[in-house]
């Protein structure tokens, strides 16, 4: 397997900015997810896809909570979205994003979601609407629904990816939890293809694989990265970096080695663990242009 290093960001370069770029051209970013009860999750997402650089961020949660996390992250414009009786996004809340979806470039969703049929209907219908060649990420819940959606992703050509841990790729695949972790490599790589999505498997170690079969490895990060949000973290990046034009597998392989390093960078500042996830995105413009700079040396 090829490893994600310094040597790998340098074969898979960012784009970078235009002297004249505007916000539209920097990228434009939806973030769908969240609920009543855990409104958080997306301000942490959608403040990981700003710090990448990222120029317009939406996000759209339920109308109970949109006003106050619009107040959170003043930068973005919210969404209201329709609610059940329990607080969770409703599925006719695809009727209110299909024209958004048209006016993005990134699609991240699931952060805050829970697992249950409206979810299932939800990325169904969002999986469905048409395509302007925008990036999709699935997360969290929305991985869950995305086990009976294969046809759907695989018509994205590719702008798919996917972001299990090894539970929730063990739901994708089909396979105990124990066949997953004995099989990593063999899991992702099957997976990729049959989804003809980007893979990135998180874990100690964590795996991206593509749709040709190609399996690369990041190893950098640390304990104090398992903690809660700090996925919720990862996905905006993923999704901000997308958003400006990198490739799905460019923008996997780049979040996983940023969050990663802003984890080893945390550790050395607060301890091994005990840092909280917000505290990431912070580092994440630092480290994309130290990376980007200088590549001989990161800070």
């Amino acid at each position: 397997m090829i490893e994600i290093d310094e040597a790998w960001l340098a074969t898979h370069p960012l784009p970078g900015f235009d002297t004249v770029s505007d916000k539209d051209s920097r990228g434009r970013v939806l973030v769908v997810g969240g609920a009543e009860f855990v409104p958080g999750a997306l301000r942490l997402t959608g403040e990981a896809a700003l710090r990448t650089g990222a120029g317009k961020l939406q996000m759209a949660t339920v109308q109970a909570v949109a006003t106050a996390l619009g107040v959170l992250i003043p930068e973005a414009a919210m969404i209201a979205l329709p609610s059940d009786e329990k607080g969770e996004i409703a599925a006719e809340a695809a009727d209110v994003l299909r024209e958004r979806l048209l006016r993005c470039d990134a699609l991240i969703l699931g952060p805050g979601m829970s697992i249950g049929e409206r979810t299932d209907q939800l990325v169904a219908d969002l999986l469905s609407a048409p395509d302007a060649s925008r990036t999709i990420l699935l997360d969290a819940a929305a991985l869950t629904s995305a086990r009976d959606l294969e046809e759907l992703i695989a018509a994205h050509d590719g702008h798919v990816i996917l972001t299990p841990h090894h539970g929730e790729m063990a739901h994708l695949s089909g396979l105990e939890v124990e066949a997953v972790k004995a099989d990593l490599e063999g899991v992702a790589r099957d997976v990729a293809k049959r989804f003809n999505a980007v893979i990135l498997l998180k874990g100690q170690e964590s795996l991206l694989a593509e749709p040709s079969g190609e399996i690369f490895v990041h190893r950098g990060g640390t304990v104090g990265l398992a903690t809660g949000g700090s996925g919720d973290v990862l996905a905006g990046i993923i999704g901000g970096l997308a958003a400006q034009g990198a490739s799905p597998l460019t923008a996997a392989g780049w979040g996983s080695w940023l969050h990663g390093r802003a984890g080893e960078v945390l550790s050395c500042q607060v301890a091994m663990a005990g840092f909280l996830a917000r505290e990431l995105s912070p580092l994440i413009p630092r480290l994309i242009e130290d990376a980007t700079l200088n590549r001989t040396k990161f800070r």
